[in-house]
């Protein structure tokens, strides 16, 4: 059974303005109303610190800071009578309002914070801020050999695909397909391309429209192809259904050594395409640094590629100014010099600007 979590919060203009004492007495009526058991605690000279007890679980802190914020945290079951919880907190924000009567600054009161739920609605970002999700249903969930696999429900974003706690690919995503393949701007008919990672198929299904001559896909995860296979339809169309196809192959391989194997035979690509997970997945011993690895994925693919040929990839959200500097500084430690642009999309599950790096030879 889940846990509801509850905030409501005071920044107080004035700290030392209001009188602790008065206004904790005039809270008494609300905890008694709620047949709620008061627990007075040591603060060590920071302010006001009781947790309260009451009827269902309920558990409630509250806190009055001597730095001027007061905070009012409930944690309620699953199940518990909204009504009655509604009215403690009402009730609790009217008295405060009445008892801090002109020295308050701003009120927060937030939604409840769903933990240990069947279902998980929160995933963070890629620069650690916490989002809630509109999910409703697990579809898939499986542990390959490389990671944990979910694709989720999202009444606002389809499914969703989900690695080792990362969110990769939504339903709703083409945006982030597109930018990887170049916004439009590429012309693959007739073209060879090599795909990296991209087992959601999103790319795959794309690409083999635009009439290529040939595109072979390299993805390690084969449960991950079997996951979008059957629950991710809207994103790879019919693609995985097998294979190989009359444009087509996909190789369910370690992409490292594939790629050393194509430079070793001098098969050559107009366009690589690198959809990895964020975090490698390699079984190469290459793996021992996130950088490393990035930076021998770089070389091989850079390799493979033709004279005017292009490499894209994603980079990582706008926020993370150090990541994206280091991985452009990465760009200059390469065998052969290159040169990139780079473009931001809003992929809409993400809920975050993502940058995008297109990548060739000088």
């Amino acid at each position: 059974m889940a846990v509801l979590h509850y905030t409501l919060d005071f920044k107080l203009r004035a700290p030392g303005k209001s009188d602790v004492s008065a206004t904790v007495r005039g809270l008494q009526s609300v905890f008694q109303e709620q047949e709620m058991t008061e627990n007075v605690h040591d603060s060590v000279g920071h302010g006001y610190l009781a947790t309260f007890v009451g009827k269902n679980g309920r558990f409630a802190i509250l806190r009055m800071h001597s730095h001027g914020l007061v905070t009012f945290d409930l944690q309620c079951l699953e199940g518990d009578d909204v009504a009655q919880v509604d009215n403690l907190l009402n009730a609790l924000e009217k008295k405060l309002k009445a008892l801090l009567d002109g020295n308050i600054q701003r009120i927060k009161r937030l939604p409840a914070l769903i933990r240990g739920s069947d279902v998980d609605c929160y995933w963070p970002t890629a620069d650690g801020r916490l989002m809630e999700y509109d999910i409703d249903e697990v579809v898939y969930e499986k542990d390959s050999a490389y990671q944990n696999i979910k694709i989720l429900h999202s009444r606002q974003f389809g499914h969703i695909l989900i690695l080792n706690g990362d969110v990769n690919l939504a339903e709703s995503d083409l945006p982030y397909t597109q930018a990887i393949m170049g916004s439009g701007k590429e012309h693959y008919a007739g073209k060879e391309v090599l795909i990296l990672g991209g087992g959601d198929g999103g790319i795959l299904h794309e690409a083999v429209k635009l009439k290529p001559k040939m595109i072979t896909m390299v993805e390690i995860d084969e449960l991950v192809i079997d996951g979008c296979r059957k629950h991710m339809r809207k994103t790879c169309g019919n693609v995985l259904d097998n294979l190989k196809g009359d444009c087509y192959e996909v190789l369910v391989q370690d992409c490292v050594p594939v790629l050393k194997k194509f430079a070793e035979q001098g098969r050559t690509f107009d366009y690589v395409i690198n959809d990895l997970t964020a975090v490698p997945i390699s079984t190469a011993p290459e793996e021992d640094s996130t950088w490393e690895f990035l930076r021998l994925i770089l070389d091989l693919s850079i390799r493979v590629l033709r004279p005017g040929g292009k490499y894209f990839t994603q980079g990582n959200c706008v926020n993370l100014t150090d990541a994206l500097s280091e991985y452009e500084k990465l760009l200059g430690r390469l065998s052969c010099k290159v040169d990139f642009s780079k473009e931001v999309v809003c992929v809409p599950s993400y809920m975050e600007l993502w940058v995008f790096y297109t990548i060739w030879k000088k």
